[in-house]
This record gives structure tokens, sequence and C-alpha cells, in this order.
């Protein structure tokens, strides 16, 4: 069985990141959607409820699982048998970004990491300018799922 995993916070999950998480489920076999614990970052949404809105909207895959994790995501990678990261790239700062972790996590676990283009559609979307944009009364619809935009007006104006 192929399996990868596509980590992030998802505070809150972009049309973009179901783009990356439907293209590897294509791909894969099984796809896990990792969901980071991060203490030391303010949130806007709990863990529970990214995890209950991803299990939602990725719910027509039925490949996807979605799971949370603290530590090291090549910890997380060992402990499930997971040999590959998929990894969305926007533009050339994130896979500046993005390259230095891969080498990192390949040298500390041979975890693999792969690139994936982002649909050019969602290239400048990111979580915190969709809560930006969201916080300040303009329209995200488009730019999430229907039901991150009903929770983000909920939740910022409510």
């Amino acid at each position: 069985m192929r399996r990868v995993v596509c980590p992030g916070s998802f505070d809150p999950i972009t049309n973009g990141h179901l783009d990356i998480i439907g293209r590897a489920a294509r791909l894969y076999d099984e796809v896990t959607v990792a969901v980071l614990i991060n203490v030391e970052k303010s949130s806007l949404f709990t863990v529970d409820e990214r995890i209950e809105v991803l299990r939602t909207v990725t719910k027509d895959f039925p490949n996807v699982n979605v799971r949370k994790f603290h530590g090291l995501l090549v910890d997380f990678c060992r402990q499930n048998d997971i040999p590959a990261i998929v990894k969305g790239i926007r533009v050339v700062s994130d896979f500046d970004y993005e390259l230095q972790m891969a080498q990192l996590n390949y040298r500390l676990s041979g975890v693999e990491t792969l690139f994936m283009p982002t649909n050019p559609e969602y290239s400048f979307l990111s979580s915190s300018r969709v809560k930006e944009i969201a916080r300040y009364g303009g329209d995200v619809s488009g730019l999430v799922p229907d039901l991150v935009h009903k929770l983000l007006i909920e939740r910022l104006r409510g």
C-alpha cells in the first residue's frame, strides 16, 4: 500500500489545501492529513474543530484519513509507516523553505518529501490571508469550502 502524509495546521483549510489533498488522494492508496498540534501558536479553530472540518470536506475521498500529531512529523511518519510527505508549493519562497525541511527530514529519518505545485487558481492563498480578509469583512467564499466560510463568519463576525 502506498501511503503519504499531507501535514499542516489547516487553520482554516483552504481550497488550495483541499486541491493538494484531492490530487494526492488520486495518486496514493492512503493519504493521511496530519493536523499539527502547536501549543505555541494561537489558532482561530481548535485542533478538534479543524479535524472535524477536514473529515467533512474530505468525505468524498475514501482513502483520506485525518489525524492530529504533536512533535516531529518524521516521528509521526515512522510510527504510522508512512514513507513520504506531500507538500504544496505556491511560490519560490515556499520551495526555499520546504526544500530545507525536506532535506532535514530525509537526513533524520529517510522520509521522502514530494513537492506538488499548487493549482495557479490558488497560488495566492494562505490560511492567514483568508483569516485576515474574513476578519475585516471581506468575501472569502470561493477561497475556502462552504462549511469553512460559514464557520469563519460565525467565529469572526458573531
